[in-house]
């Protein structure tokens, strides 16, 4: 049975901010009588214990207690492979499936509280949600499938058509909009679920593996097309995958899963450079480094003197975009971060940040832990 890593220390600047959602000591157990496991304090001082107990008896504990806050303006993926838990938890989030025990707290209100009326109104007006089946309805077009929920919320029809033409322009949908599902595109058949989740304007948007069913350059076109809206929108989001370098492109911070369980939150670029176990090493393993490193993780240790008047870079310019720059400039380049000198990165300090990245990803596989580990990153 794995165990359960300890819980790393988040070094984000999203986690000191005030949490939109907080997930606290959530479980989800499938099987018979599984309130009855929750009758002491066993389950916040020895989950693991707990769990597997439950297996042993025949019930499946497929949320193992998760815990966890996202931002205001964040992206937070859970990844984890099938059957970690992660599609789980995302429906737990909206009730979809109903927690076992634990909270669900919505700017500070416990969704798991709320009375099915309550709930209906909270999904209707503060939660978007979009999944891997598109799930149109397919005897309405386009402009019909995206003011739906607008006409559930009983908006007036020049306030659907207003958010409707908005969000239609958002996401690249213009003159298709009596267009039916069938005569749509896989990637525009998600354009309309994803403008149909954003008309409601939700202060939360769930998105479960959404682009996972179409082919890749659709994908990544999609990704572009979803960043290209966060960053007009800064919602609050959880999103789904099972593709590391999806998560890469688009997230703030990763939550890993197995066996229902937390196994590392933090920073794409901590998990890929101080993995908790072997099973984040494995999974991070083909992660070029140098798409995911930046100037500021490569810092000469000793800076030379005259350092700060080289050719300067910013400190999150990656390691791919620093090579090029770095060609012929022996005496290297000066780092900055928002116009303060902070060191300097050389041919030699790359390489040898590079190197010692390796020897910890290669530590971590290897199921060891060097002790400069704790260090890392």
């Amino acid at each position: 049975m794995p165990t359960a890593a300890p819980e790393p220390a988040d070094a984000t600047p999203a986690a000191s901010l005030v949490p939109k959602l907080s997930c606290k000591n959530l479980w989800k157990v499938y099987g018979s009588n599984p309130q009855h496991w929750f009758r002491d304090n066993a389950v916040t001082t020895d989950p693991v214990a707990l769990a597997q107990g439950m297996r042993a008896k025949g019930l499946i504990p497929a949320a193992v207690n998760v815990s966890f806050d996202v931002a205001k303006g964040e992206i937070f993926v859970i990844m984890g492979l099938s059957g970690s838990g992660k599609s789980t938890v995302v429906r737990c989030l909206s009730r979809l499936v109903e927690p076992t025990y634990g909270e669900i707290l919505l700017d500070g209100e416990d969704l798991l509280r709320k009375s099915a009326r309550e709930l209906i109104e909270i999904r209707r007006h503060k939660i978007g949600m979009v999944f891997q089946n598109f799930g149109l309805m397919p005897h309405l077009s386009v402009i019909e499938n995206i003011a739906f929920p607008l006409r559930l919320q009983g908006l007036a029809e020049r306030e659907r058509r207003s958010r409707v033409e908005k969000v239609i322009a958002l996401v690249g949908l213009e003159g298709r909009e009596k267009s039916y599902p069938h005569q749509l595109s896989g990637g525009q058949q998600q354009r309309v679920g994803i403008a149909r989740s954003l008309a409601t304007e939700p202060e939360l948007w769930l998105l479960d593996e959404p682009f996972s069913a179409l082919d890749p350059m659709i994908r990544r076109q999609m990704q572009d097309e979803f960043l290209s809206i966060q960053r007009k929108l800064r919602k609050s989001i959880v999103f789904i995958t099972h593709d590391f370098l999806e998560a890469l492109r688009i997230a703030d911070r990763i939550m890993l899963m197995r066996d229902g369980q937390i196994v590392q939150i933090g920073r794409p670029v901590d998990l890929i450079i101080n993995p908790a176990d072997e099973y984040v090493a494995e999974f991070t393993r083909d992660v070029p480094l140098v798409r995911v490193l930046k100037a500021a993780d490569v810092l000469a240790e000793k800076v030379p003197e005259g350092s700060a008047a080289l050719p300067g870079v910013d400190a999150e310019t990656t390691i791919e975009d620093l090579l090029p720059m770095l060609a012929g400039r022996h005496d290297g380049l000066s780092v900055t971060r928002s116009g303060q000198h902070i060191g300097c990165v050389t041919p030699t300090s790359l390489i040898d940040a590079l190197a010692r990245r390796a020897d910890l990803h290669g530590a971590a596989m290897r199921g060891t832990k060097s002790p400069a580990v704790g260090d890392a990153g």
